[in-house]
């Protein structure tokens, strides 16, 4: 068994020894081979040649990720924080976003110590995964048997399907205030319609532009919460009186918990990168920027409204519309088609290794193939139409175990011997 040292230095030593540092298959295979195609089917031959495809299409560096780590941490979440720092009141508020994102910024780093020491193993094997993404149950089987990988792979599934179903329905609630001809159900219909052609967009891979425009838009957003509550000031008589009852403490701190729980997604955004031992430290600064956007942003509003965000789970319900209030609405609905995609890409490659139809070149055959996940998505969202009750439960009952115990668990399993952990001389 490899050291998790080991893991990394034998990843390391086999980049640097063949393949060139701008080599952009350099991650398809930790030998450094290049292979002919990515996972997306795309002729790899000249990507080092300066191409809009390249550009807006095929990304794997570590600025990639890391965009794609901050643009998939903070989604509608942003516009219920305000909601849960009522709940709590502003000091819990505020330690327990930085207990949990440090504390999932750690949890990423042990699933990305377990990437490269599977990874590692089976490419020393001689396993390719030309057109094949690894992901986090494979590794559970691969380093602690299929006991591990039925576990992952149900806690994993669950959880992605409804952060996806949670998507659709932000969707729908945001919408309705620029635009409230339509009931909310019927929003939904129209955005699932929207959000299914991401079974266009082949991998990870493929989300550099979006996770750049993601990330820019919940930035928007966030300062433009901060900005307006500031510049309303605080309600005559506003009270601050959080916490109030037990129940809602715990159901304002869960939805925290969700905010950090991006890592059913983690092996995926490394398996899409370059060189994926450079991860390990990508999701922290990622959690650091986003500190910027969900502390700032959440604090503001509850300075200025104070226990009247009880009654107002949505941020944008309490501020006046404006250009500015339309503008991040629309940002966020953009954004939220963009976290629908990084959600349900996971679930596209595990429906596709089902049906035998992942190692596939063809977009458009992986694209019918994939229109099933969707459908059950689409239709859970129709029938609950509220995400703030989804978005505490997803944290009560899937996060603590996506992010945190199996992680944890898996790391310890996996080093537990005194072998596991000798470096070799």
């Amino acid at each position: 068994m490899l050291s998790e040292k080991q893991a990394e230095e034998a990843i390391v030593s086999s980049f640097d020894e063949t393949v060139p540092v701008s080599s952009p298959s350099a991650g398809d295979h930790l030998d450094g081979k290049e292979p002919e195609h990515d996972d997306d089917g795309g002729d790899l031959h000249h990507q080092s040649e300066f191409s809009l495809k390249s550009i807006f299409w095929h990304g794997g560096s570590v600025y990639d990720a890391w965009f794609s780590c901050a643009s998939n941490q903070v989604a509608q979440v942003l516009l219920t924080l305000p909601y849960s720092f009522s709940q709590m009141g502003m000091l819990s508020g505020i330690i327990l976003q930085l207990l949990y994102g440090f504390m999932g910024s750690w949890t990423a780093y042990l699933i990305s110590v377990l990437y490269v020491e599977y990874r590692t193993r089976k490419e020393k094997e001689n396993v390719s995964f030309k057109n094949h993404v690894i992901q986090w149950f494979e590794v559970l089987d691969g380093l602690l048997g299929p006991t591990w990988k039925a576990v992952g792979l149900a806690f994993n599934c669950t959880f992605l399907l409804f952060g996806s179903v949670i998507q659709l329905i932000a969707c729908a609630s945001n919408i309705y205030y620029i635009n409230d001809k339509f009931d909310k159900r019927t929003w939904t219909y129209i955005f699932g319609a929207c959000c299914a052609t991401t079974v266009f967009i082949p991998s990870f891979h493929n989300y550099r532009i979006w996770s750049f425009l993601g990330l820019g838009m919940t930035t928007y957003t966030a300062w433009y919460l901060t900005a307006a509550a500031l510049v309303h000031g605080q309600d005559p008589g506003v009270v601050h009186s959080g916490p109030k009852k037990l129940d809602l403490y715990f159901t304002g701190a869960t939805n925290i918990l969700y905010t950090f729980g991006g890592h059913a997604v983690t092996v995926e955004i490394m398996h899409a990168m370059w060189k994926p031992q450079k991860f390990k430290y990508i999701y922290l600064l990622a959690t650091l920027y986003v500190f910027t956007l969900t502390l700032p942003s959440a604090a503001a509003m509850y300075w200025a409204f104070g226990d009247e965000l009880l009654t107002h789970s949505n941020a944008f319900s309490l501020l006046p519309r404006t250009g500015w209030r339309d503008g991040a609405v629309i940002l966020m609905l953009i954004h939220q088609f963009i976290t629908f995609g990084f959600a349900c890409t996971p679930l596209y490659f595990v429906w596709e290794k089902v049906v035998g139809m992942h190692d596939t070149e063809s977009v458009l055959k992986r694209a019918l193939v994939r229109l099933p996940v969707v459908v059950p998505i689409w239709f859970l969202a129709i029938v609950f139409p509220f995400f703030g009750p989804i978005n505490s439960a997803v944290g009560a009952l899937l996060v603590s175990f996506t992010v945190y115990i199996i992680p944890a668990t898996a790391h310890m399993l996996t080093y537990r011997s005194a072998s596991a952990r000798l470096v070799s001389k």
